[in-house]
């Protein structure tokens, strides 16, 4: 199998997870704000394959979110930016550890604004939903960092970047 169907087919497996993940993880919600343990793992290893990968997994995150709410589903647009710019930060040498840093008050911000014409207030906006998305950031972080070194350790086939 070439890099190319390789690369695809992880693709396809984490957007995958990230859309079955949406609807059957448990979360924790103080609305607008939600957290699902994990579902930030997909998008930020899909960073590690590219700019395309990582638009794709934050597609799925987006779809998979539109059974449940629109607000949700909103943030979950959000992905989309988040794991294009890592994957660029990637792509530009900086370390996977360091792109995570950088998206993280990224995804705070772009998930802050786009619940404001949802009606919240700028405190549930920023505070809440802003600081809770990059807490959860944070979490996910960890455990795809923690996956991320695993996964090279048996995967050896050059589908996720030296970072």
């Amino acid at each position: 199998m070439n890099l190319r169907t390789k690369k695809m087919t992880y693709t396809a497996l984490l957007v995958a997870y990230t859309m079955v993940a949406a609807l059957v993880m448990p979360k924790i919600t103080i609305p607008p704000f939600s957290a699902t343990l994990t579902l930030h793992v997909p998008l930020m290893l899909a960073m590690l394959m590219g700019p395309a990968s990582a638009a794709l997994v934050g597609i799925g995150s987006a779809i998979g979110f539109m059974a449940l709410s629109p607000v949700i589903a909103a943030r979950a647009v959000m992905h989309i930016v988040v794991g294009v710019v890592g994957a660029y930060v990637i792509k530009k040498g900086w370390r996977f550890e360091i792109a995570l840093l950088v998206t993280a008050p990224i995804h705070g911000l772009l998930e802050s604004l786009i619940v404001l014409p949802f009606g919240y207030s700028l405190y549930t906006a920023f505070i809440v939903t802003g600081v809770g998305t990059i807490i959860h950031h944070c979490m996910d972080g960890f455990i795809a960092i923690v996956v991320y070194r695993s996964i090279r350790i048996v995967v050896k086939d050059g589908i996720f970047s030296k970072a």
